[in-house]
């Protein structure tokens, strides 16, 4: 089963005579339309934003794209809140959503006047010294026990390291209205890359029922809502694109439940990196040798150190031949990288058509969480990352690393490098 590419063997061809490869390249086009669809699904909620989740695409060349499509930006660290500021993202259009959070990060996070999302009822005093308590503040909460929608199991909160429980949120909602805070926000992520249709609903109803109880019980405002990420993308073939209408009908649904027509009206944000970026990024790779023991290997110019989902979690990226779309899958592969580790594999016994050295491989949905997770681990070195423009043009938004950027951090000896 295929899985369409926004460019063809002809056009691929003439990039890589200027860009070699491996190299992951990103649709603006696509890109700018997923922010759209997402943001025509909660058109209904005056206060609605996406804070894009700076982790699964950190290039300031993407986040400028997100930023002007209206998106905020999700920061998790120093260097992230350093990209959001960069893109010209300051104040609310930051959310600072950390855990065991250094003092240095809350204090860059106060000086850009971010939102920022408290994960622990014990960084309220560690706020208070190294940066101050904000009059708008959010706090993650983490149900605990399963999360379930009908009566399947989607994931255990419980065993997750975020979050605050029911009663520390309440107990937090005090300790920082005495301390100045006089808005508030509620955030939760309790499972991921889901594509089953009702999650977010789920999840806003249980932090609906939360907002409503808060307000009810301490009179605290809730300002907004942060629903996270966890929205899934169809990794596989026959796996479905997430109904963006069905998603915010559903939240809509359970925001009227819990508020009604005269009760508040809190804002509703969203964190979806993933939905995205993800379908809109492809690792591009050459085959470079053949190889046939017990199995039948491909081994491509790309390694796990540019792509570590299938080493790391054996997840699945579809793989497209290009020129060889709809040529009979005849063979099966092990597609491998470089890497002294059994592990560094694109795909295992995956049906492909027959590949010959010099055939360029594809390996779909990289754009979140592909090149964010690149490591120099045996000495690789990190590849190169282009923009597709919707004019047909490519661009350079970053350069591939050298033997240059892996020794220059080392004091103390001298490397002459051979080129």
């Amino acid at each position: 089963m295929a899985k369409e590419l926004p460019y063809s063997l002809a056009q691929m061809r003439e990039i890589i005579k200027e860009f070699p490869t491996p190299f992951h390249i990103y649709d603006e086009a696509a890109i700018r339309a997923r922010v759209r669809a997402l943001r025509a699904a909660f058109a209904w909620n005056a206060g609605f934003k996406e804070y894009f989740a700076v982790k699964a695409l950190p290039n300031p060349a993407i986040l400028d794209i997100l930023r002007q499509e209206g998106c905020g930006m999700d920061c998790s660290s120093y260097t992230e809140l350093m990209l959001a500021k960069a893109v010209g993202s300051v104040g609310k259009e930051i959310m600072f959503s950390s855990n065991n959070t250094p003092a240095e990060e809350f204090r860059l996070a106060s000086r850009l006047e971010a939102i920022i999302n408290l994960d622990d009822i014990s960084h309220i005093p560690f706020l208070a010294e190294n940066g101050g308590i904000p009059k708008t503040i959010c706090l993650r909460y983490n149900p605990g026990g399963d999360f379930k929608i009908g009566g399947a199991i989607m994931g255990n909160p419980g065993d997750a390291k975020y979050g605050m429980t029911r009663p520390q949120i309440f107990e937090a909602v005090e300790e920082l209205r005495r301390l100045g805070a006089e808005k508030f926000g509620l955030h939760a992520f309790l499972a991921s890359n889901m594509l089953e249709k009702d999650y977010y609903a789920t999840l806003a109803g249980e932090l609906f029922a939360l907002a409503r109880d808060l307000h009810e019980k301490s009179g605290a405002e809730i300002a907004f809502v942060n629903l996270s990420g966890g929205i899934g993308i169809p990794y596989r073939p026959d796996d479905a694109e997430p109904d963006l209408a069905h998603i915010g009908s559903g939240v809509r649904g359970k925001y009227e439940a819990a508020f009604g027509p005269a009760g508040m009206r809190p804002a509703i944000f969203t964190e979806l990196g993933r939905y995205i970026t993800g379908p809109a990024g492809s690792l591009v790779t050459t085959a470079v040798h053949e190889k046939r023991i017990y199995k039948h290997y491909i081994g491509v110019d790309a390694c796990a150190a540019n792509l570590m989902r299938p080493a790391m979690y054996g997840a699945y990226h579809h793989i497209t031949v290009l020129g060889k779309e709809d040529a009979p899958q005849t063979e099966l592969y092990d597609v491998t990288g470089a890497l002294c580790e059994n592990n560094d594999k694109f795909a295992v016994d995956r049906p492909l058509p027959p590949i010959e050295k010099g055939d360029l491989v594809c390996l779909h949905d990289t754009g979140a969480h592909g090149f964010s997770m690149g490591y120099n681990y045996n000495g690789k070195l990190r590849s190169k990352e282009l923009l597709l423009k919707p004019n047909g043009t490519v661009a350079l938004i970053r350069r591939e690393e050298t033997p240059t950027d892996y020794f220059a951090t080392l004091r103390g000896f001298g490397f002459a490098l051979e080129q």
